[in-house]
């Protein structure tokens, strides 16, 4: 992992990548992937990005899952990413639940923080300064602009829900799915 491209987009997993579900995606066979977004991490990666994943996982602490299940469908995103060339260079998940409080579960920063100290982006104030944020709920996007991310939201998943009830960070773009941000990200890089 190189650590030091200040070429990296952060994605939400559950309703960007994969399926989400009301009663939470538990299993391996459970997590499938969206269409086109493989494609688009692919496309993403070919283009010099590093993904970053961060993704609230409470399933964990209400018990519907294990961290084994957890490391089991990261596995087979990776492997399901392969054949098109594609990979995920970091994954940063919180276990906890809205009750436990922490720093850690969007839209609290603790997991863009993690990811600015990883990715070595040291401007205190915002140090994720025009790094795109790719998700479909508030919540996603909130956790990355207080430190200076570009919000994008997706309406795959809960996007749809999210754009009508408003309220999006200033400047967020619209994206009907994962491919799309995708391609115009890099049709804007031209």
């Amino acid at each position: 992992m190189s650590t030091s491209s200040s070429k990296l987009i952060i994605l939400d997993r559950d309703g960007v990548i994969n399926e989400d579900r009301d009663d939470y995606v538990k299993s391996v066979d459970e997590w499938i992937p969206l269409p086109g977004s493989l494609e688009a991490i692919a496309l993403l990666n070919q283009a010099g990005y590093q993904i970053a994943i961060a993704t609230n996982q409470s399933g964990l602490a209400r018990g519907y899952f294990t961290i084994n299940d957890l490391h089991a469908m990261h596995h087979k995103m990776e492997k399901l990413l392969q054949p098109f060339g594609g990979n995920i260079d970091s994954i940063f998940f919180c276990p906890h639940t809205d009750a436990h409080a922490c720093d850690c579960r969007k839209p609290a920063p603790g997991l863009m923080k993690e990811i600015a100290l990883l990715y070595r982006r040291t401007d205190s104030t915002q140090p994720l300064l025009g790094v795109p944020i790719v998700g479909d709920s508030l919540r996603d996007l909130q956790a990355g602009v207080v430190l200076g991310a570009s919000p994008h939201l997706v309406l795959t998943g809960k996007g749809e829900k999210t754009l009508a009830k408003g309220g999006l960070p200033e400047g967020t773009q619209i994206h009907t799915d994962l491919m799309a941000f995708a391609t115009t990200l890099l049709e804007n890089q031209v």
